[in-house]
C-alpha cells in the first residue's frame, strides 16, 4: 500500500477527554501544515522558547534516572474543564458530546510560564488548570493559541520563579532510528510517570484532530497512554524531541509499543506564531494524490517512473480554479483502488518531483497566497499550471 497511496497511519489520540481511533482520508496537499521541519539545521530557536542544543553542548548521555530528575519539574499535569455540548463527529470518530474534565501533559517552554500541549488537551476547554509538581499548587492557565492542523496549543501560567523550569529543546531533524528515549507524562492521570524506549521511526505521517496531516512525526516504542498527551518525548540528553500525540492500539485504549510525537522542530515554529499572532496559517492546495511508482508507471505504460497522480480535486479550492484534472478513471493494483486519467504532477515550482510528498512538501514550506507552479503530464503532454494558494480550511472535509 505505501508503494502507491499516501496515507495516514490509523492512531489514537494518546489523551484528552475521548480516546478514539482514527478514519481514513487521503493526504492532500495543502492539508499538511507548513511545518518547514526537515534535516536541515532549524538555526537558533525564536527568544521566546527554550533556546535549542548545539553540536558543541552535547556533552554526556544521562541515565533515565537523571533525564526524569533534570526534565521532570518542567512537565505540566494539565486538567482542561469542558462544557456541555452536542456530539461531534471527527476524524477520529464521534467524540460522545457532553462535557467533563480532560487530562493531558505539557512542559514548560520559557520564563514566562508559557508551556506547550497537544490542541485535543485543551481545545473547548472554560477552564485550564497546571500543576508542576506531584500534589503542588494548581494554577489557572490562559490558552494563548491553538493549531489543530499540527495538534499544537502554547498556554500560560502565572507562577514564581522558582516553579518555572524550562525544558531545552532540541532538533528533531537530528534524530535517527534507534535513539533512546524517554516520555514523561500523566497517563490515566498517573503524575509525572517516566517511560523509556528507542525511536521506532522517523518522517512518519500522522493525522491532525482536523483531519490534516502532521509530516515528520516521530514513533516511538515508550509506552504512551490516554493523559500522556501534550507531554515531552526527550533525548538521551534531556532535550525535548517531540510532543507525545497519538498511539496506535486496538480501540485506542492501551499502548502496544507504537506511539507518535509531533517534531519539535514543528512544535517550536507553531507555537512562536501562537505566542506572537495567537494563529497559524497554512498554505491549501486542495488535492489528493497517489505516488507514481515505476511499477505503476509501467500498468499505465507511462514513460515516467516518478511524480504524483492527481485523485481528486476538492471543489473551489486553488487547484481546482486553477484548471488541474482529477483522474476519472478506477483502475485496481494489488487490491487496491486507483484512480486513473488525471494529471500527474512531475515538477513543481521547475524542480522535478518524485512522489506525492514533495508535492505535500512544496505546499509546506509557501503562504497562502504565494503562487505554486505546476507541471503536469496531460494526454501525454507536458503543461504548466500556476496555481494561487488559499488559507487552509478548519478541516480537511470541507
Amino acid at each position: 500500500m505505501k508503494k502507491f497511496l499516501s496515507t495516514p497511519f490509523v492512531s489514537a489520540l494518546a489523551g484528552g477527554a475521548v480516546v478514539a481511533l482514527l478514519s481514513w482520508v487521503a493526504i492532500a496537499a495543502g492539508w499538511v501544515e507548513a511545518d518547514n521541519d526537515s534535516n536541515d539545521d532549524p538555526g537558533v530557536a525564536p527568544v521566546a522558547l527554550a533556546s535549542p542544543a548545539s553540536e558543541s553542548d552535547d556533552g554526556d548521555r544521562l541515565t533515565i534516572n537523571e533525564i526524569y530528575n533534570q526534565a521532570g519539574p518542567g512537565v505540566a499535569f494539565i486538567e482542561a474543564d469542558r462544557p456541555q455540548r452536542q456530539p461531534q463527529i471527527t476524524p477520529f470518530g464521534p467524540d460522545g458530546g457532553g462535557g467533563g474534565t480532560a487530562t493531558g501533559s505539557g512542559f514548560v517552554i520559557d520564563e514566562d510560564g508559557r508551556i506547550i500541549t497537544n490542541a485535543h488537551v485543551v481545545s473547548g476547554a472554560d477552564e485550564i488548570s497546571v500543576k508542576l509538581e506531584e500534589d503542588g499548587e494548581s494554577y489557572e492557565a490562559e490558552l494563548l493559541g491553538e493549531d489543530p492542523s499540527t495538534d499544537i496549543a502554547v498556554i500560560e501560567i502565572d507562577a514564581p520563579d522558582d516553579a518555572i523550569h524550562p525544558i531545552p529543546l532540541g532538533d528533531s531533524g537530528r534524530v535517527s532510528v534507534g535513539d533512546a528515549v524517554v516520555a514523561i507524562g500523566n497517563p490515566f492521570g498517573l503524575d509525572h510517570t517516566a517511560t523509556a524506549g528507542i525511536v521506532s521511526g522517523i518522517q512518519r505521517e500522522i493525522q491532525a484532530p482536523n483531519g490534516f496531516t502532521i509530516r515528520n512525526a516521530i514513533q516511538t516504542d515508550a509506552p504512551i497512554n490516554p493523559g500522556n498527551s501534550g507531554g515531552p518525548l526527550l533525548d538521551a540528553r534531556g532535550r525535548v524531541i517531540g510532543v507525545n500525540s497519538q498511539i496506535e492500539a486496538a480501540g485506542g485504549r492501551g499502548n502496544v509499543g507504537i506511539g507518535f510525537a509531533v517534531p519539535i522542530n514543528t512544535a517550536r515554529e507553531v507555537a512562536q506564531q501562537l505566542i506572537d499572532e495567537g494563529e497559524v496559517q497554512h498554505a491549501y492546495l486542495g488535492i489528493s494524490g497517489a505516488d507514481l511508482t515505476p511499477e505503476l508507471a509501467d500498468v499505465l505504460n507511462l514513460d515516467i517512473d516518478g511524480g504524483a497522480i492527481v485523485q481528486s480535486v476538492v471543489e473551489d479550492s486553488p487547484a481546482d480554479k486553477a484548471g488541474i484534472q482529477a483522474g476519472d478513471t478506477e483502475i485496481t493494483i494489488d487490491g487496491l483502488p486507483i484512480g486513473a486519467g488525471g494529471d500527474i504532477i512531475v515538477a513543481v515550482d521547475g524542480e522535478r518531483i518524485d512522489s506525492m510528498s514533495d508535492v505535500i512538501a512544496a505546499v509546506d514550506s509557501k503562504e497562502p497566497g504565494d503562487v505554486l507552479e505546476l507541471t503536469v503530464l496531460r494526454d501525454g503532454e507536458e503543461k504548466d499550471i500556476r496555481v494561487k494558494l488559499a488559507e487552509r480550511p478548519e478541516n480537511a472535509r470541507q
